[in-house]
C-alpha cells in the first residue's frame, strides 16, 4: 500500500485569505474587544498609541480590510456630525474670526480622530437632507432669546450647544464662565478708580446676559450702576455708532466693557474721533481676546476664553450622546488679559 504525503491543513483558511476575516476574529487574535479594534483602526484617542499600533500591525499582517460602509450600516450611523454656526457672516464679522474658527478647529480635531466627518452648515440652509442624516448636531450660538437652539432642537437629533449654560438645565451646553468674565472686568475698573462705567452688548443673548450680570453684581457692591445701552450687532461699526450716541447723551462715562472685541474696537475708534484718550480718559475692556484686539492700537484689554478646548469638549459630548453615554453641561474658565486699555 502506498502512502500519500499530505500537508497540514490551514486551521483557518479565512484568516489566510484575509477577505473574510471579521472584526471579531481580529479582536480574538489581538486579545481585545471588537470595539477596541474598531476604535484603533479609526485612530480614536480612546485607545492608547501602543495598542493602536499593535492592532494595526496585526490587521495588516492578516490582510484585514476595515469595511467602513458595512460598519456604518451595522451601527445605523452616518458617522457624520453637523456643526451649525448661528451667525450671518458680514464683511465686518467673518467666519474666519476666532469665533467660530477656533471652535471649529477643536471640534474637527476631536471628531476626525474618532472617525467622524464634519458637516459645516448654517441656519440659513435649514434642515437639509445631509443634516437630517447626521448622527448628531453641534450648535455654535444659542441666538437671541435662544431661538436658534429651539429651531435646531426641532430637527430631532442629539444636540450639544455652545452658549450660556445658566439658561438651560435640560440641554447639554458648553460655555465659558461669562459671569466671572463680567466680574473680572468690573474689578479692573474699580482698581483703576473708574466710577462711571458702561456695558455695551445685548442681553437678549444668553452669553451677554451672563457677562452683564457678573459686571452689575460686582459694581453694585460699591453702589455703582453702569449704563447699559443695547447694541444689536456685534461689529466694529455698531460699537462706534453706540459710543457716538453715548457721548451725545452721557459724555461723563469713564469706563466701557464691551461684550466682544469687535464692539470694543469700534468703541475705541469713536472715542478717539471725539477727542477722548484711551485709556487716560476712558478705560476699555473687550471680550474673546482675539488677535485683532491684541494687535490693535492701543492694544485691547480683554477677557480670554479658550475656544479650542471648548470645541474639543463639544465634540466629546456629542460623541457620548451618539453612543448612548451620559453627557453633562460644562463651564470653562475665563481670565482677564491686561494690556494698555
Amino acid at each position: 500500500m502506498s502512502s500519500r504525503s499530505s500537508r497540514p491543513s490551514d486551521p483557518n483558511p479565512a484568516r489566510k485569505a484575509g477577505e473574510h476575516l471579521t472584526m471579531a476574529d481580529l479582536a480574538e487574535l489581538a486579545g481585545v474587544s471588537a470595539i477596541t479594534v474598531s476604535r484603533a483602526l479609526r485612530d480614536s484617542p480612546l485607545v492608547n498609541p501602543e495598542t493602536r499600533a499593535r492592532i494595526k500591525e496585526l490587521a495588516e499582517r492578516q490582510g484585514y480590510q476595515f469595511n467602513i460602509s458595512a460598519r456604518n450600516l451595522r451601527l445605523r450611523r452616518s458617522m457624520t456630525v453637523a456643526v451649525v454656526v448661528e451667525m450671518k457672516p458680514t464683511v465686518e464679522r467673518q467666519m474666519s474670526g476666532s469665533y467660530p474658527l477656533d471652535l471649529l478647529g477643536g471640534i474637527s480635531q476631536e471628531l476626525t480622530s474618532a472617525g467622524y466627518s464634519v458637516l459645516l452648515t448654517s441656519l440659513q440652509g435649514g434642515a437639509l437632507p445631509s443634516v437630517q442624516a447626521a448622527d448628531g448636531v453641534i450648535l455654535l450660538g444659542q441666538g437671541a432669546h435662544e431661538d436658534a437652539m429651539h429651531e435646531v432642537q426641532r430637527w430631532g437629533r442629539p444636540m450639544v450647544v455652545w452658549g450660556a449654560v445658566s439658561r438651560h438645565e435640560t440641554q447639554v451646553v458648553v460655555g465659558s464662565d461669562n459671569h466671572r468674565g463680567g466680574k473680572l472686568a468690573a474689578e479692573r475698573f474699580l482698581a483703576l478708580g473708574r466710577r462711571r462705567p458702561v456695558f455695551l452688548g445685548d442681553s437678549a443673548h444668553g452669553e451677554f446676559a451672563e457677562r452683564l450680570e457678573g459686571f452689575v453684581e460686582t459694581l453694585a457692591e460699591h453702589a455703582i450702576v453702569p449704563l447699559t445701552p443695547t447694541v444689536a450687532n456685534f461689529t466694529v461699526s455698531a460699537g462706534a455708532q453706540a459710543v457716538h450716541s453715548l457721548l451725545d447723551e452721557h459724555p461723563q462715562f469713564d469706563a466701557l466693557f464691551a461684550a466682544s472685541d469687535l464692539l470694543a474696537i469700534g468703541a475705541i475708534r469713536a472715542l478717539i474721533e471725539r477727542g477722548r484718550r484711551v485709556p487716560e480718559d476712558v478705560s476699555v475692556i473687550g471680550y474673546d481676546d482675539t488677535p485683532l484686539g491684541a494687535t490693535y492700537l492701543p492694544p485691547l484689554t480683554s477677557i480670554h476664553q479658550n475656544f479650542v478646548d471648548a470645541g474639543v469638549s463639544l465634540a466629546r459630548k456629542i460623541l457620548a450622546m451618539i453612543e448612548g453615554r451620559p453627557a453633562q453641561s460644562e463651564i470653562l474658565p475665563t481670565h482677564l488679559v491686561a494690556r494698555v486699555t
